[in-house]
């Protein structure tokens, strides 16, 4: 999910967030259920990793009171993306426990550092007033490469889960414990947000299929309240590649006559039940230029300007 910067999405974050507690997956591999599920990897000394962090620092403040509940030190953090929703609580993190250290990959690093990216994307300019809320910036220590990397001496395997952002990443622990960020929502994500915010939609399909392929036992949503397991994980890809196959097909339909994408987006809403404020209008946009430039090119859709107007149109 894509979460921006607004006081509703705030309150929003925390109406979700019961009780905090730390829940053993398996091994050394745990995790805290908060509306961003925040994975827990602890080492012998009580050190820890944490996969990602929450939308701000009052959610890191209650993460934090988990951790010290339980006597773990958090040394390391690693961010699957840069949406504020999963790193928005880092500088709570860097500024509590002196040289913690941040990791992610390199394409997430240049926009967690360079925070006016995101809006400026959404808007295609300087953002409009109420879009250009943003975090603070914070520095990157280290690049993970696809493969086996090392933190604390111990192995981890990071893998390639791009299509939701640009290098949205994966982090599989040693006990085959998996953390998918937002490569693939759940059940209830889709029957109550069913229009994918999604950066690339071809990659987006290759990731979902991809994850069918992970060797792992048991998978970490972002957004979910619970594990998801070996046995689980195909028929929830398989949903989520349908609601995309399902929104490529309407378009399609809606374009069997001459549209601009805005006219595309209305539709959508109307057909859909979609909610739309402000800022939801803007983001709900940006996902339909992404299945647009899909279906563009894959050479489904043509275009023409008329009256100053680009309108996009199924091919015959």
């Amino acid at each position: 999910m894509l979460y921006w910067f607004s006081k509703q999405l705030i309150v929003s974050w925390f109406k979700g967030c019961g009780i905090l507690e730390l829940t053993k997956i398996k091994g050394n591999t745990y995790y805290i259920n908060a509306p961003t599920n925040i994975g827990v990897y602890v080492f012998k000394n009580k050190n820890c990793i944490l996969i990602d962090t929450g939308i701000n620092n009052s959610a890191a403040k209650k993460i934090d009171e988990v951790l010290i509940e339980n006597g773990l030190h958090p040394k390391y953090i690693v961010n699957t993306h840069s949406h504020l929703d999963h790193c928005g609580g880092n500088i709570y993190f860097q500024n509590n426990y002196p040289g913690c250290l941040i990791y992610t990959s390199y394409m997430e690093k240049l926009f967690m550092e360079n925070v006016e990216l995101y809006p400026s994307m959404l808007c295609g300019s300087i953002p409009l007033k109420g879009l250009d809320r943003i975090n603070k910036p914070f520095n990157v220590d280290f690049i993970l490469e696809y493969g086996i990397n090392k933190i604390n001496d111990e192995k981890f395997h990071v893998i390639s889960l791009k299509g939701h952002t640009e290098e949205q990443i994966g982090f599989i622990t040693q006990e085959k414990v998996c953390f998918l960020g937002d490569s693939i929502f759940s059940s209830e994500i889709i029957d109550k947000y069913s229009l994918p915010y999604l950066y690339n939609i071809e990659d987006s399909i290759e990731t979902l299929k991809s994850i069918k392929n992970i060797d792992a036992d048991f998978f970490v949503l972002g957004h979910s309240d619970n594990i998801i397991t070996k046995d689980e994980i195909n028929s929830l890809v398989d949903k989520n590649l349908n609601n995309i196959e399902n929104y490529i097909n309407q378009i399609l339909e809606l374009l069997d006559q001459p549209l601009t994408k805005e006219d595309v987006l209305q539709n959508l809403v109307i057909l859909n039940d979609l909610s739309m404020n402000f800022t939801e209008y803007h983001i709900n946009l940006s996902a339909v230029s992404a299945f647009i430039s899909y279906v563009y090119n894959k050479n489904l859709i043509n275009s023409s300007i008329e009256d100053g107007k680009l309108y996009f149109f199924k091919k015959q």
